[in-house]
């Protein structure tokens, strides 16, 4: 019988809605003076907004509706009338809202929330580090149910947003002051219709490839019945979705099956009126947007198109532009290359991000410092026999290839403890190279051929391997080779 009544209101009352909206949209912003406000919870309306609810037949403390249109950018207050309709009061300019269009589903998402919210009056802080906020109640029980999580989503000034929808500080005034009046006349909860876009035949159309469509379908039941009977619908949660305006002798619960349900006829003909009209204009708009998509703006975009805003403003000042201003239609080959290369950007991003964090691992006192790799590359026997001879690691087998003059190939002679040059070095120059038996010497002399010396200086060149080069001139003799070292490079 309610929604009947409501209905035959809504028919009657809808020659009448042209005239009251077209006059109420023209005081489309705030008429809050900030500077005068003393205090924020008991601040009155203005003069200009009490005699705009007085001509549109709105008593100071009837309820009022919250409708958010994430795209266009816009909040708007609906207020009732003495008939307990619902019509337009202002429609604010949202000054900043974090993330895209769709739900939030986690914390730290940056999403602002999508969806259908009770605001009771414990959600109403005066004492908002933001200068006036109302807690959305994000999670809500469709949320929880199909377990989307976060915390603090607000509305409220500032103008500065994470996740949240931000005002300016004299919009977030007067918002205040309607909600608290609102109680004030007995209201207990306020709806909350946070919605992505005004739901239009063409709209639905231009997102049809959005992968948040089936969602929004959903949310476009609520929609439509708002705009046929201008009252909140009817808001309940089973089966983890929204349903509206449901007549049951049941019991709704988010996680369970939905209760034996019924839509009231009345309502029933008024839909099917209105959904009539709204399939012939979307079968018009497919035909419109076809081979065509819809260019989803990231935050970064909307806020390049408003940057100009921000000169001579505080940092916290952080002005968001419209989806509609940043976006575009593309044509869908356009859009996948688009992608594409966003992926690919992202990928060369997150590469940069993990070469990063590896360089901060290695870091002393703020300086890169060349972590030393074992060669995984095998070395020569003779190469392999002269380390364990060495006493000490030379100092400059710290350095990395990267650190230091490529190493030049040493004499084939220097390259082998025990060479042929190396026999024939007086015993007290040698004193570090243990002694060894004639043979052995003569031995080692004939098995360090020139191939041999040769195929050990590459080895010594491997990148990151300059203990081979170290080792090659262990225990040579006092006198300086003729050609410089490369190690002497490093000198003065």
């Amino acid at each position: 019988m309610r929604l009947r009544n409501l209905v035959i209101i809504a028919a009657v009352a809808a020659l009448l809605a042209g005239c009251t909206n077209e006059t109420l949209d023209a005081f489309d912003q705030a008429d809050v003076d900030i500077k005068s406000v003393k205090n924020k919870t008991t601040y009155e309306l203005s003069g200009k907004i009490v005699a705009n609810m007085r001509a549109a037949n709105m008593p100071k403390n009837s309820p009022v509706m919250i409708r958010i249109f994430k795209e266009e950018g816009a909040l708007e207050i609906w207020k009732a009338t003495a008939d307990n309709r619902f019509a337009k009061l202002r429609e604010y300019k949202i000054c900043a809202w974090s993330g895209k269009l769709g739900p939030k589903v986690k914390e730290g998402d940056r999403q602002a929330p999508e969806g259908f919210y009770p605001l009771g009056p414990g959600q109403m802080n005066p004492n908002s580090s933001y200068y006036l906020a109302i807690n959305t109640g994000f999670p809500n029980r469709y949320d929880q149910a199909n377990g989307r999580h976060g915390t603090d989503l607000m509305i409220h000034g500032a103008c500065s947003s994470s996740g949240c929808y931000s005002m300016t500080d004299e919009q977030m005034q007067e918002i205040f002051a309607l909600a608290r009046d609102a109680y004030k006349g007995g209201q207990q909860t306020i709806q909350l219709q946070a919605l992505p876009f005004r739901m239009t035949a063409e709209n639905m159309a231009r997102h049809k490839n959005s992968p948040n469509i089936e969602f929004w379908n959903m949310l476009k039941v609520g929609y439509d019945q708002f705009e046929i009977t201008k009252r909140p619908p009817e808001v309940n949660i089973c089966e983890k979705k929204y349903v509206f305006n449901q007549q049951t002798d049941g019991k709704f619960n988010p996680a369970s099956q939905c209760p034996a349900m019924s839509t009231p006829s009345t309502m029933q003909v008024a839909l099917a009126s209105y959904n009539k009209k709204y399939d012939q204009d979307y079968t018009k708009a497919l035909k419109k947007y076809d081979g065509m998509v819809w260019y989803e703006p990231s935050e970064a975009e909307r806020k390049a198109i408003v940057a100009k805003q921000r000169v001579g403003k505080e940092l916290a000042y952080a002005p968001t532009g419209t989806s509609l201003d940043a976006g575009k239609l593309m044509k869908a080959e356009e859009l996948e290359k688009l992608e594409a290369k966003r992926a690919e950007l992202a990928e060369a991003k997150k590469a940069i991000e993990i070469q990063t964090a590896e360089l901060e691992k290695s870091t002393r006192g703020g300086k890169n410092v060349p972590v030393p790799v074992e060669n995984p590359m095998p070395r020569p026997i003779e190469q392999a026999s002269a380390e364990t001879t060495t006493a000490k690691k030379s100092f400059w087998s710290l350095f990395g290839a990267r650190d230091v003059a490529e190493p030049q190939p040493a004499p084939a002679s220097t390259l082998v403890e025990g060479g042929p040059d190396a026999a024939q070095q007086p015993a007290q120059q040698t004193a570090s190279v243990p002694a060894q038996p004639e043979k052995a010497v003569q031995t080692s002399a004939t098995e360090a051929k020139p191939a041999a010396a040769a195929a050990a200086a590459p080895q010594a060149a491997q990148a990151g391997d300059i203990a081979a080069t170290d080792q090659a001139v262990i225990g040579q003799p006092e006198e300086a080779p003729k050609k410089k070292p490369f190690w002497k490079f490093w000198g003065k």
